[in-house]
């Protein structure tokens, strides 16, 4: 059984206890160490090489979303998990741009928690497609337009070295579909989905599924 190591990162350290006690009572999971502050967690995420950071955004000093993005542009393999209070807060959305492969609500329930976890460890993402949409209605009017400079249309232009397939398969990421509901979408199997998947990451150089949805905007594919 592969182990994943996890980097705890909150300046609550009552939290962070709940959360070493929850994920420690599990076989395939292993606490690596914690963080009380974004310039400590970028530091231990660099010597430790954990697979997933649990990533508090609000802290004082460096905080969540710079530490992010430090991790995530430093350490390719390594996944981070932002923690929130509010599903509406702006910095955790901030922090799906940053780099992070999704986000909890820090009430969050401690089997979906665990879950979490395995689920960006494999390379997806956690962002439900209510989440997806809330995000792109927030981020609306500061995606840039497609016709611009810059990286809007560099990624115009990567969208052209996708098959058509992979350009369906890209669409319904974005409109936040899953795995199978996009194999039923397009009538193959899920294998076949996750192959798409996988080609479209490599081709365009995003991490996870969150990026692809920020892409397809950015990119002008899709508009909110």
């Amino acid at each position: 059984m592969t182990t994943i190591s996890v980097l705890l990162v909150d300046d609550q350290s009552l939290l962070r206890m709940g959360f070493r006690m929850v994920l420690e009572a599990e076989d395939d999971i292993e606490v690596v160490g914690e963080a009380a502050d974004g310039a400590t967690g970028v530091s231990m995420a660099t010597a430790l090489r954990p697979d997933v950071v649990l990533m508090d955004v609000r802290m004082p000093g460096t905080n969540g979303i710079e530490a992010t993005a430090r991790i995530t542009e430093a350490l390719s393999d390594t996944r981070v998990l932002i923690l929130t209070t509010f599903d509406l807060d702006s910095y955790a959305f901030a922090g799906l741009r940053a780099g992070a492969s999704g986000f909890l609500l820090k009430d969050t329930r401690p089997a979906e928690l665990v879950e979490a976890i395995r689920t960006v460890h494999r390379g997806d993402a956690v962002v439900s497609p209510r989440v997806t949409r809330r995000m792109l209605e927030m981020f609306a009017g500061k995606l840039p337009d497609s016709d611009g400079a810059g990286p809007a249309r560099e990624a115009s232009h990567a969208v052209e070295d996708l098959t058509p397939r992979e350009r369906e398969v890209l669409l319904a990421i974005a409109s936040g579909l899953s795995n199978a509901e996009i194999a039923a979408h397009l009538t193959v199997s899920e294998a076949t989905v996750k192959t798409h998947v996988g080609k479209v990451l490599g081709k365009l150089g995003l991490r996870d599924r969150v990026q692809a949805v920020i892409f397809a905007y950015e990119s002008g594919l899709v508009r909110p």
